[in-house]
């Protein structure tokens, strides 16, 4: 993939961003257990980038995929990773669906102020009993009139705290597994909903993870984003986009560590000599290197099919399955190169190391990720 001098200005601009509107804050946000996403998401408004790819008439860029790549690369250099995840909901996993499904009746009151960072969203799929296996879901819309009437727990709910409106995927009919369900746009102002806790996480401790209840909430049929009894395809779709962009974060992420680590590694001595002169260190990290390019230049593979229209599914799947497992192996590495200060919550080590292990878990456990693939290549009896 090349990029043009316009990609490396607008890389230009989201790392200048990440290095004034977010990492100054980091520490106070995960010692407070959340950030301010309305305030910050609006700043981002501003600079048109909560929209990237979204049409212009809803106030997005029109940009191509390409600029997402770019995007999910820098902000996943932030010094802690429940930023941009919460980021990457608004941008990646909450609006697709609706951008590319939804009337414009929503698009106008939810899409638009979405990208302008004026309401946050969240995407509410997982439940108690259904995580990696959606078919699982039991939160039920049964239709009364032209309203649907929401029963129901969502848990694991990233920016669930904070988020005026929800992409609510609910099942609307008696059919079982993957048929009878629907997305609905849920606005969290609707009497019955509630907020049933705040989670509290091993890692990304700086975004807001929350357990939502819904007691007999009453939502216009209007709201349905798609077709009723589509939203478990509309879903799958959409999880494409966030697999993608959390495997860019990665790289992003990745790349940010090593070069901490490889600084660190020269100014810190041992036995009258700085550490990266040792060839086992300096091979545990070229190796390492080495494989953050591959996956790096994967990314881009996936980019330019996903920019030419074809489906990325087996693409975004081994991206995160490989970024998961690769992000692992570098936090491990940075941790027991710097030390025993790399154990030290003063040192940004440990952060990454805790914030890291959710990759592998979240949007799709590895597990999962290779049940897609056995599927898709054909290794099932």
């Amino acid at each position: 993939m090349q990029f043009t001098a316009e990609h490396e200005l607008f890389r230009k601009t989201v790392r200048d961003f990440v290095a004034n509107e977010i990492d100054p804050y980091v520490d106070q946000w995960e010692a407070e257990g959340g950030f301010p996403a309305h305030e910050l998401f609006a700043k981002m408004g501003e600079l048109g980038l909560l929209g990237l790819e979204y049409d212009p008439r809803w106030g997005g860029q029109g940009a191509d995929h390409s600029y997402t790549a770019v995007f999910g690369e820098e902000i996943g250099r932030a010094g802690a990773s429940g930023v941009p995840m919460a980021i990457s909901v608004q941008t990646d996993m909450a609006t697709p669906a609706l951008h590319r499904f939804g009337s414009d009746e929503l698009r106008e009151r939810y899409l638009r102020p979405a990208i302008a960072g004026e309401m946050v969203a969240a995407i509410a799929v997982t439940e108690p009993d259904a995580g990696s296996d959606v078919a699982g879901i039991r939160t039920r819309a049964v239709r009364d009139g032209d309203e649907w009437v929401i029963s129901g727990t969502k848990l694991y709910i990233t920016n669930g705290v904070q988020a005026d409106w929800l992409c609510l995927l609910a099942r609307t009919s008696d059919e079982g597994g993957y048929q009878g369900m629907s997305q609905i746009l849920f606005p969290t102002d609707t009497p019955g909903f509630s907020v049933s806790r705040k989670l509290d996480k091993l890692g990304n401790r700086c975004s807001d993870t929350a357990e939502l209840a819904f007691d007999e909430c009453r939502i216009p049929v209007s709201n349905t984003i798609g077709e009723v009894g589509h939203g478990f395809q509309q879903q799958m779709w959409q999880f494409q986009n966030e697999r993608m962009i959390a495997a860019y974060q990665a790289v992003g992420a990745m790349g940010r560590a090593l070069e901490l680590t490889k600084n660190y590694l020269k100014e810190r001595k041992a036995f009258g000599r700085p550490l990266i002169a040792n060839q086992y260190i300096a091979y545990q990290l070229a190796e390492l290197a080495a494989e953050l390019d591959l996956l790096r230049q994967y990314n881009y593979a996936c980019c330019e099919r996903h920019i030419a229209g074809e489906d990325t599914t087996r693409f975004a799947t081994i991206a995160k399955l490989k970024a998961g497992r690769l992000q692992r192996q570098v936090a491990d590495l940075c941790i027991q190169f710097h030390g025993g200060i790399g154990y030290m919550e003063e040192t940004w080590t440990a952060r990454f190391y805790r914030d890291s292990r959710l990759l592998s878990i979240g949007g799709g456990a590895d597990e999962v990720m290779l049940r897609v693939l056995c599927a898709l290549d054909g290794f099932q009896a």
